[in-house]
């Protein structure tokens, strides 16, 4: 894989066609699991300095291993302290996550489009995500986050998000966390071969990382299907503990 990276960052991007009316992305996308080659086009548009960090869908590094992401100092320290059964307590168990780390997960979502607003529902802890397509910027006092403050348009057949207010939260749920200073840049497209939505995750950390990462996800339509409530119960902990 690394070498299909280094040979993406070689390639010049190709810019997507324009067309007048977008893709209709609007409906129920399930998480695939075996995953194909990432695009080398989509690749290509990435800044120098991104690693492809492999832990989509229901893998997750051990202790120590951040898939080539190099943490800062500050992130690594945090990362030698952390301890998995701080996060089994009552008072944590149930806490979400940042769209960092849930956008690469193993759940499914919807999509509700429109040219001024595009509504994402994540079954994923019942978050909800709003994509603002018009020019509005976030204000000084705007606040922090789990889904952020995020911006859309776009670029022939690909949407393209800029999200930023995105309060800490992990990146590899294994104590690599990410600050508020941390800026994601996802590009979205169907792939006309075989209908799927690929889209290429980019973030950078100043604070926490030394280099940039991304991430390639795909998912599936399904037609008549909705999302599920997740209903997390935090008397998980107590089974957690007792074991």
């Amino acid at each position: 894989m690394g070498k299909r990276l280094a040979l993406a960052f070689a390639l010049l991007a190709t810019p997507a066609a324009a067309q007048d009316t977008p893709p209709d992305l609007s409906g129920f996308w399930g998480p695939v699991f075996d995953l194909g080659d990432p695009a080398p086009d989509m690749l290509a548009r990435l800044p120098e300095g991104t690693v492809l960090v492999e832990d989509t869908g229901v893998a997750e590094f051990p202790r120590g291993e951040y898939g080539g992401l190099e943490p800062t100092d500050e992130a690594l320290a945090r990362a030698e302290e952390w301890n998995p059964e701080d996060e089994m307590t009552l008072d944590r168990v149930c806490l979400p996550p940042s769209i960092v780390y849930a956008l690469q997960g193993p759940f499914p979502f919807e999509v509700h489009q429109t040219p001024e607003l595009i509504v994402i529902r994540y079954e994923y802890f019942d978050q909800v995500r709003l994509v603002f397509m018009d020019d509005r910027e976030a204000g000084e006092d705007y606040p922090l986050s789990k889904m952020g403050f995020s911006t859309g348009h776009w670029e022939g057949d690909e949407l393209v998000i800029e999200t930023s207010h995105i309060a800490p939260s992990t990146i590899t749920n294994n104590g690599l966390d990410h600050s508020e200073n941390l800026r994601m840049v996802e590009r979205y497209r169907i792939d006309p071969e075989d209908g799927r939505l690929v889209a290429t995750q980019w973030f950078s950390d100043p604070v926490m990382l030394e280099n940039n990462g991304v991430r390639w996800i795909e998912w599936e339509r399904h037609e008549g299907q909705h999302i599920y409530p997740y209903e997390c119960d935090p008397s998980f902990a107590q089974e957690y503990a007792a074991e």
